[in-house]
């Protein structure tokens, strides 16, 4: 697969998940409908962790809610060993 295409696909996947962030959290002051939390995981989970992180301590979002912090750590470290699964495959033998 061509390092550039992957190298964007995570860009605009962290792009798009920190604006989904940004988005939710300006819902939560004016007290509109929120994004689920579901959403918010596999946006994570298909990559968009970086931008979700950096979100997440920018705008001080779900930062404290236990359950979440706990699941949000799970999709980075799932995302992680995917891509050195990715990156490392010619060297494990399964």
């Amino acid at each position: 697969m061509n390092t550039r295409i992957i190298i964007s696909y995570f860009l605009i996947i962290s792009l798009v998940t920190f604006l989904v962030y940004w988005h939710d959290k300006y819902k939560a002051k004016t007290g509109k409908w929120r994004t689920n939390e579901a959403s918010l995981h596999l946006l994570a989970l298909l990559g968009g962790w970086p931008g979700a992180m950096l979100a997440r301590q920018l705008f001080r979002h779900k930062t404290q809610k236990q359950p979440f912090v706990v699941i949000f750590y799970i999709t980075i470290v799932l995302n992680v060993s995917a891509i050195g699964l990715f990156i490392f495959r010619h060297y494990i033998d399964f």
